[in-house]
């Protein structure tokens, strides 16, 4: 039930029956503000995906809005996903990264961790991101974690993420065009081009690696370069639970381990998608993993919504949504723990009634 892209499976089987802590990183960037640039969440109100997600998956309701984010086209968010896995067999923990909010969770009882870094810029108006700092929060935030399960699951919900990090791994300088993967099933490629050449020539020939990630990349890109880099003197497994975006965070890693000419051991690190995002014929997860110095291990659950007749869910399957929120790696973690395609099918069947 979980197929290997790149590596080999042995990583994987050493979770089998293991408990994770489920960590969920938050950001908002303007370039989402953009329209017709994404469809991850409710338009005009597209801000509130991630802090509608966190609640979602937290616990169960959504208290910044009335219902649960969903696209223009009536499909709902892949938090669905998460939840209904936790539900089935719990993470050890959740806990929330904000990364630059509009508006926070409504939680109690939930860690909350603030970093103090604003929402970012449009890419198209140079993101005004304090790169180099976002980055050393990163590293400090993995140096000083402490979890009490097994290993992490680190998950994201960036609204017009796939946009970033395509004008990131471009500005980087890797062969990145038509290899991310995009929300809608039909990828609006004139728009997104667009906006990513107004954030190409924002870069001029004399700046370093940072002040390129400060224009065009997202404060979860940066951060989470930081944490991978900052867990390398731990003895902590991570599962990079998303699709092109973890990937691209990863190609960041690599442009800084090149400058510092240093190298990452990967031996506790992974990558987990979804099945939606590894057989999408507009990207190309695989090729982008694979432009990196390192190898990784990387992985995606075989789960579909064949099981299900609601229209909505059916939606994924047609290639409307793909990923996010954490939603392949949670699956991951289902499916390494006992539980079945059916049984998570009928637990998210549940939420929408």
């Amino acid at each position: 039930m979980i197929k290997t892209i790149t590596g080999n499976k042995d990583f994987i089987e050493s979770l089998r029956g293991k408990r994770a802590s489920f960590l969920l990183c938050m950001s908002n960037t303007k370039t989402a503000n953009i329209e017709g640039i994404t469809q991850a969440g409710i338009p005009g109100m597209l801000h509130l995906t991630p802090t509608l997600d966190a609640e979602f998956i937290a616990i169960g309701e959504v208290r910044s809005l009335g219902s649960i984010a969903e696209t223009p086209k009536g499909v709902p968010t892949p938090a669905l996903l998460t939840r209904a896995v936790h539900l089935l067999h719990p993470f050890r923990e959740i806990e929330m990264l904000e990364l630059g909010l509009e508006i926070s969770p409504k939680l109690e009882h939930f860690k909350l961790h603030s970093f103090g870094i604003a929402p970012s810029d449009s890419i198209s108006d140079g993101a005004n991101i304090p790169a180099e700092e976002v980055f050393e929060k990163g590293i400090q935030f993995a140096q000083n974690l402490t979890i009490q399960s097994d290993y992490i699951i680190l998950g994201e919900s960036v609204p017009a993420g796939t946009t970033t990090a395509l004008a990131t791994a471009l500005a980087l300088g890797y062969d990145a065009q038509d290899k991310f993967s995009s929300s809608f099933k039909n990828a609006p490629s004139g728009i997104k081009q667009s906006v990513v050449d107004q954030a190409l020539s924002r870069i001029g020939e004399n700046d370093d690696l940072f002040s390129i990630l400060s224009k065009v990349g997202d404060n979860m890109l940066i951060f989470n370069a930081g944490l991978i880099l900052g867990l390398q003197n731990r003895d902590i497994r991570i599962v990079l639970a998303g699709g092109t975006q973890m990937a691209c965070a990863l190609l960041v890693v690599n442009r800084i381990l090149q400058m510092m000419e240093g190298e990452l051991d990967t031996s506790r690190i992974a990558l987990c998608t979804t099945k939606w995002v590894a057989e999408d014929t507009q990207s190309d997860i695989k090729a982008l993993l694979e432009m990196n110095d390192f190898a990784l291990n990387a992985y995606y659950a075989d789960f579909d919504f064949s099981l299900t007749d609601h229209p909505a869910l059916k939606l994924y399957d047609e290639g409307e949504a793909k990923e996010g929120v954490g939603a392949g790696g949670a699956l991951m973690y289902g499916l390494l723990n006992g539980l079945s395609k059916e049984a998570i099918t009928r637990k998210v069947e549940s939420f929408l009634g």
